[in-house]
């Protein structure tokens, strides 16, 4: 693992900290989820993706604010906390409710849009001593699998790809346990 990722799993910890002492529940969300699921780094990311209720991103902010973070300026406040701590890039994205309690998209243009059901409901996930609140697995694989269709100018990387086939072999529900490696990281 190199410093970068430690720096990130360190801006995790620091999160679950600040978050718990406050009484604010958040989820790990993108390649953070998954690796957490899996229990070990997989691969280099550029930021630490979460969700969190809407109506706790101000009192998040000034926490994390308050510790030393920095607000993100190429990202409006009203769609979704975006901060650093030091070079580590960490984003909020906002979880509403529609009138049955169940979580739907925050803000945006896709507010008040329901969510994979279940996708809070999973168990922590695990890297060494660490435990986080994660999305569930299947709300990870249905994010990778839909985002190039719902937002189309953003096609799918290659990490995505891999992404899929290591969230697919995962344990749970359905899948077999063993993670191969992708194809676009085997030798030819």
């Amino acid at each position: 693992m190199d410093e970068h990722a430690r720096r990130q799993l360190a801006s995790i910890a620091e999160v679950l900290t600040v978050a718990g002492a406050d009484g604010i529940p958040v989820w790990l969300r993108g390649g953070w989820a998954m690796d957490f699921h899996l229990g070990a780094v997989t691969r280099p990311h550029v930021d630490v993706d979460w969700y969190c209720w809407s109506e706790d991103a101000d009192l998040l902010a000034t926490v994390l604010l308050a510790r030393g973070w920095r607000p993100d300026p190429r990202m409006p406040a009203e769609l979704q906390l975006d901060v650093f701590a030091g070079d580590v890039e960490v984003s909020f994205a906002y979880l509403g409710r529609d009138d049955a309690g169940r979580p739907t998209v925050g803000a945006g243009p896709w507010a008040g849009t329901p969510l994979p059901a279940g996708m809070l409901d999973a168990p922590p996930g695990r890297i060494g001593a660490l435990s986080a609140p994660i999305i569930s697995v299947p709300a990870q694989i249905e994010f990778k699998q839909m985002y190039p269709v719902w937002m189309p100018e953003r096609p799918r990387r290659p990490k995505d790809a891999d992404d899929l086939i290591r969230l697919r072999a995962s344990p749970g529900p359905g899948r077999t346990g063993t993670t191969p490696t992708p194809p676009s990281r085997r030798a030819p």
